[in-house]
């Protein structure tokens, strides 16, 4: 259908002439207004317009000089953003009476399954504009092909150092995000929260561990912080333990402790937030190891209330396996003191019912601890200095025998018959990437694609996320301490911070600007989680035809290389089936439209449409990923 609207010239002749008896008392004006103007009604909607009709009262002798329609995704549009023109037509109505009239017009080139805020809008003559009460109405959901050809890609900016301060948060979108943990709650919401961390410290105005919350996973609604200040036994928990090691006591300032990498759960109808509190200082002076850390809950029995966390308190804290006396040297990293770190805890309910807390740090490695379902807290600690088995059991180790893991941030889901556990390797700046490997039990043995158990101790792969960049885009660095969810119907997707690379366009602090990405997990036949490697946009999966494999393609070859943003590079896949130009020239290319994947010379790519997120326009395109090997293969149709 085509929108009835007018040229601003031909509704000003037209306006001028029009007048109406107005005989109803029950119009009410605004102070000096000769419009009024009715709730907007829908005529008919569609998936991508929607007509509309709008009841138009005008006072005796008034003029009018143009009419039509606001519409935007906020509340109360106005006709500085989408505005169309919109026929005005006599009407009979209030009793048979010739008078008034509506406001008509259809709105096309809309979005489908989009919730869309509408407002008549009359300029008056040598007058102010009136508008009429906001009215919401969604599209329908359309076809596939309808959406596909309708899409449009995110329009928040990734670098937001221009609108970075707290008094801005409300545009943050997915801005200042680090370390995050995501949970779908009961009213559809998708909340994330994270590690105290931001551009510029903006975050400290509000609070500790802050909230966001979305429904598609695109657009995210700032929340704030769920801690107010430093928990009541974070101090004298740390100085029980410091007595008991014959130190003296302490009294840090609260804005000292470091808040770091929350893990929020569902157990059974209430919301667990486990969180790190990392203690300032050393732990006896001048060139002993660090202070320790603890992990503390919060519970919420509705997230959509951020400031209803109530603190459960102490749940572990850093252990040695050195004895009480042991107080180590900063320099020994290869022997550190603490044999378990009581950071970066994730919780987990297994496929039998228990409850499980997974934490760990660098030092020996990732452990996992067996927790009371009623309390969430594990049961018979005793000492940190004991080597007591209840602080956990050793489940991923990157070095055996080696505390200079470089390996952090675990993530734990079940899925099919495995725990897949997601690791943090390396240091956050530049080099941060992630890995995975799986199990059939939740303590190990964890093993790798390639067959190497890290619960013994090895490097795990497959490559998961790592630096990159396509073409002449910036890309991302620092992309790692992953949070892994679904939606409920075994749809997955991988969140986690991107950081800009050092120095972008002469910002010598570029490189602490961090975009939270959220991406889509697709599974291998073998069972393996791939991560696109475009952010996700929400777009449409339409079946990608064999016609459109044909052309030219970005491909990243992601192997590991330590602190290096692999670039792409491209190839040309050609009509008859070979590759034209680029890596794997001359080797034959298939395309399995059912399967949705792209074999190149033996190697499986898995297809999915995505946004094409450096496009100025953010259009959809075509992504791939597949794992050879040790290789991992990221790719974008140009």
């Amino acid at each position: 259908m085509k929108a009835k609207i007018f040229f601003l010239s031909t509704l000003v002749a037209a306006s001028c002439a029009f007048t109406a008896c107005n005989d109803d008392d029950d119009v009410v004006y605004a102070d000096g207004n000769v419009v009024a103007l009715d709730t907007p009604e829908a005529v008919e909607t569609g998936a991508t317009y929607l007509s509309l009709s709008t009841p138009f009262h005008i006072k005796d002798d008034a003029h009018w000089t143009r009419a039509g329609y606001c519409v935007g995704t906020t509340e109360n549009p106005t006709i500085y953003g989408k505005v169309y023109d919109a026929e005005v037509t006599d009407g009979m109505a209030f009793g048979g009476t010739l008078r008034d009239g509506y406001i008509t017009a259809t709105i096309p080139s809309l979005r489908p399954n989009v919730e869309y805020h509408v407002r008549a809008f009359v300029s008056q003559y040598k007058g102010s504009v009136v508008y009429s009460p906001d009215f919401v109405i969604k599209t329908e959901v359309g076809t596939l092909d309808e959406q596909l050809a309708a899409y449009e890609g995110p329009e928040f900016r990734d670098d937001y150092s221009s609108f970075a301060g707290w008094d801005q948060r409300d545009k943050w979108n997915l801005a200042n995000v680090h370390d995050p943990s995501v949970v779908k709650a009961d009213d559809g919401y998708y909340y994330m929260y994270q590690t105290d961390a931001s551009y510029g410290n903006a975050h400290t105005a509000g609070g500790h561990f802050h909230g966001r919350r979305s429904k598609d996973l695109v657009n995210w609604e700032y929340l704030g912080g769920t801690m107010p200040t430093l928990p009541e036994w974070v101090i004298p928990k740390l100085n029980e333990i410091r007595e008991a090691q014959g130190l003296p006591a302490v009294n840090p300032a609260a804005d000292d402790f470091g808040y770091w990498a929350p893990v929020v759960r569902k157990a059974g109808s209430t919301y667990r937030m486990y969180y790190s509190i990392v203690c300032p200082g050393l732990i006896g002076g001048d060139g002993t190891w660090g202070e320790r850390a603890f992990i503390g809950l919060m519970e919420n029995d509705n997230p959509a209330n951020n400031d209803a966390w109530v603190d459960k308190g102490y749940v572990i804290t850093s252990s040695t396996d050195k004895g009480k006396d042991a107080l180590g040297t900063t320099n020994d990293w290869a022997n550190a003191l603490y044999r378990f770190n009581a950071i970066d805890p994730t919780y987990i309910i297994t496929d039998g019912g228990e409850h499980w807390l997974i934490y760990g740090s660098w030092h020996s490695g990732i452990a996992a601890v067996k927790v009371d379902p009623a309390t969430g807290k594990p049961e018979n600690l005793g000492n940190p200095w004991d080597n007591n088995p209840a602080y956990g059991t050793l489940i991923a180790t990157r070095q055996a025998g080696n505390r200079w893991q470089a390996s952090e941030g675990p993530e734990i889901i079940y899925r099919d018959g495995y725990y897949y556990m997601f690791l943090a390797y390396d240091a956050l700046d530049v080099a941060y990437n992630t890995r995975v490997v799986r199990s059939k039990n939740i303590t190990g043995p964890y093993t790798g694609i390639d067959g190497t158990n890290v619960t013994a101790g090895g490097d795990a792969f497959p490559v998961v996320t790592h630096p990159y960049r396509f073409g002449d885009d910036h890309g991302w660095v620092g992309i790692s301490h992953c949070a892994v969810f679904d939606d409920g119907n075994d749809n997955w997707f991988y969140a986690s911070q991107g950081r800009f690379p050092a120095g972008w366009e002469g910002n010598d602090a570029s490189n602490a600007l961090m975009m939270g990405h959220v991406r889509s997990i697709l599974w291998t036949k073998d069972g393996w989680p791939l991560v696109m490697p475009e952010r996700y946009g929400n777009v449409p999966q339409v079946p990608v035809t064999d016609e459109e494999i044909i052309g030219t393609w970005e491909i990243i070859d992601l192997s590991y290389q330590y602190a290096a943003q692999k670039a792409s590079s491209t190839i040309v896949l050609g009509k008859d089936n070979k590759v034209i130009d680029g890596m794997w020239k001359d080797k034959a290319w298939k395309y399995d439209a059912n399967a949705k994947i792209l074999t190149i010379d033996g190697n499986d790519l898995y297809i999915a449409r995505e946004c094409d997120w450096e496009s100025d326009d953010r259009h959809a395109t075509i992504v791939c990923a597949g794992y050879s090997g040790k290789t991992t293969y990221w790719g974008k149709k140009m």
